[in-house]
């Protein structure tokens, strides 16, 4: 600290110190507990995002948005402080600087809504950390300075998807305000929007449309559905008609938020209804006809829109549209540009959404979709002669269209009467699922995974006819260490295909503990795969019954070992008491699947 005071007049060696002091707040904790010490740190550190120096000036931000993560609980003394010189640094200084002082109210909100969440679940009303709502003391001065940001947007910025620049991280604060503090913002960010949607100018539209968006999370219902229902018919104009892009992009990400938060069964007054359906779907499928950017976030609003017909039952106001959503889908995945802005990636999520949430009435629609994505995974596989970049697209198109194929095999195999209708494309499913496996591509090889578990989970005892051809790239995937999500997904499969076949799995079984317990001895193995390693000896000693008891001496004792070793350790911090939690929940699982399979021996 002493190194960052101003009578340092190095900027080379005050800079160093301020990065030391970055370095070691973490290690503060007695410093600021005591307020000789503290005074003097802040005092430095706030002096210090005033020195000529940008890169000083940017390093002595970041201190403070450490500090607000770190040492919440003694920042009341100085917050005032602390916006005057936020906001100074976000209204003059250059974009680095400026996008720290922004941070640091994103991480002040991110601190309040982890606080208030836990007095929400906490019924004796006694936190260990106070809340001092800081955020909401400062809204009245907050929120318009971060309104002021959302207009120094860069022309570019939506075709560039790793473009982070003030208007993103002033809208991005924005959401969390909205977050923490819930309905007082509304009033307070209205004006704005109102003041600016109809502007010439595209900068001021695109503002208010994103100063909206980003205050739907947050609120209740009751606050922002009059809101939504008013601006809905205008948005959904703009989304055709506005000349901007930009303008175009933001509208459809804020009808996407219209959807997530406020279309659900659980909000009382719906904002979609058989009077505006139809339009709404109609703009939307225009919009996907739209540059990949705006095609991407109508597909994403589209999602939601599903999304939210969830939990409806029999039938939904979108089931008559069924079919032309659904084309109109498969046409943005066979567009030229659909490799730009994710927009492929984007149209395959949403048909699967589209297919989850579908009622019974458009089964033989979803019973119709199986060929047509079956013969798109045939042409994938089929493609000779690729460059390493098409190699690398065709890989990904074959995880979508198994990711697909899943969500389709799920919800036919729900209900018997198109499980049975389905059936008879099932040996042509596991055909091209085994093709897939050729392929040296993680993630194809993953939802082709996960589409054989949904697979056999559908077909039950009978997926044991597939075993002799697929057992070979089970084991592989079971040993490949270094794609670990592979193995893990892989592991899970086993467990799907256990409780498909039961004892059925029997002749597998030597092969299938053998790994397992390799696998839950080696070092060399991702930590993250050992808890589902657990659970599955679990699900393969239910499977098997009594027929574990060639297994039991090697599991008891792995299981054992573990047993000791976890049931006294504490994590050092969260995700590795979460870990420990999952391990320990792991061999639970393991305990419980042994005992109930042995539950009818002698």
């Amino acid at each position: 600290v002493q190194g960052m005071n101003s009578s340092e007049k190095n900027n080379d060696v005050r800079l160093a110190a301020t990065r030391a002091l970055y370095n070691a707040l973490g290690f503060a904790q007695a410093n600021f507990s005591n307020d000789m010490e503290r005074e003097y740190i802040m005092r430095v550190v706030c002096e210090t995002t005033m020195s000529p120096e940008v890169k000083i000036r940017q390093t002595a931000f970041e201190c403070l948005v450490s500090i607000a993560a770190m040492y919440y609980v003694k920042l009341a003394p100085y917050i005032q402080d602390i916006y005057n010189i936020t906001a100074k640094a976000v209204r003059g200084d250059e974009e680095s600087v400026a996008l720290q002082a922004i941070e640091f109210w994103s991480t002040i909100c991110d601190e309040e809504t982890d606080i208030l969440e836990e007095y929400v679940g906490d019924t004796t009303g006694d936190s260990d950390i106070p809340c001092f709502y800081f955020i909401k003391q400062a809204l009245p001065a907050l929120v318009p300075l971060l309104l002021e940001t959302l207009l120094k947007q860069e022309e570019d910025q939506d075709l560039d998807e790793g473009a982070w620049n003030i208007a993103m991280a002033g809208g991005t604060c924005l959401g969390l305000v909205a977050r923490t503090t819930g309905d007082d913002i509304v009033p307070l960010v209205m004006p704005f929007i109102e003041e600016n949607i109809t502007k010439q100018d595209w900068r001021q539209r695109e503002a208010a449309t994103y100063a909206f968006g980003s205050i739907l999370e947050g609120p209740s219902p009751d606050k922002l559905v009059p809101l939504v229902n008013h601006a809905l018919p205008f948005m959904l104009s703009a989304l055709v008609k506005d000349p901007s892009n930009h303008v175009k992009d933001t509208t459809a990400w804020t009808l996407g938020r219209m959807f997530e938060f406020l279309h659900s069964s659980i909000v009382g007054t719906p904002i979609i209804n058989e009077g505006n359906a139809q339009q709404i779907i109609t703009v939307l499928l225009q919009s996907m006809k739209d540059v990949p950017n705006v095609a991407e976030k109508a597909c994403g609003a589209l999602y939601f829109l599903a999304q939210g017909y969830e939990d409806v039952g029999l039938t939904s106001p979108i089931t008559p549209f069924f079919q032309e959503i659904v084309q109109s889908l498969l046409t943005v995945t066979h567009r030229e540009d659909a490799t730009e802005s994710r927009l492929r990636t984007a149209a395959y999520e949403t048909l699967n959404e589209v297919v989850r949430c579908s009622t019974d009435e458009t089964a033989p629609l979803v019973l119709q979709l199986v060929a047509v994505i079956m013969m798109e995974l045939h042409k994938c596989l089929e493609a000779q002669n690729l460059s390493s970049d098409e190699r690398e697209k065709q890989s990904e198109l074959t995880g979508l269209l198994c990711g697909c194929l899943q969500v389709i095999i799920q919800k036919l195999g729900s209900s018997e009467p198109t499980k049975y209708v389905f059936l008879q494309y099932a040996d042509q499913i596991m055909g091209l699922f085994i093709r897939v496996f050729a392929c040296r591509n993680a993630t194809a090889h993953e939802e082709a995974m996960l589409a054989i578990g949904a697979l056999a989970y559908a077909i039950g005892p009978d997926f044991a006819k597939y075993l002799p051809e697929f057992y070979q790239f089970l084991e592989a995937d079971l040993q490949n260490f270094e794609d670990y999500q592979v193995c893990a997904v892989t592991v899970g499969v086993v467990g799907d295909i256990c409780r498909a076949l039961e004892d059925k799995i029997l002749p597998y079984c030597d092969g299938i503990m053998t790994q397992l317990l390799k696998n839950l001895s080696s070092d060399n193995l991702h930590r993250s795969v050992k808890p589902p390693l657990f659970s599955c000896i679990g699900d393969i000693a239910l499977a098997i019954g009594d027929n574990f008891n060639k297994y039991l001496t090697y599991a008891m004792n792995t299981l054992q070992i573990a047993a000791e070793m976890y049931a006294h350790t504490s994590g050092f911090d969260l995700e590795m008491t979460e870990y420990i939690n999952n391990l320990r929940n792991g061999i639970l699982e393991a305990y419980s699947g042994i005992f109930q399979g042995f539950k009818n021996s002698s």
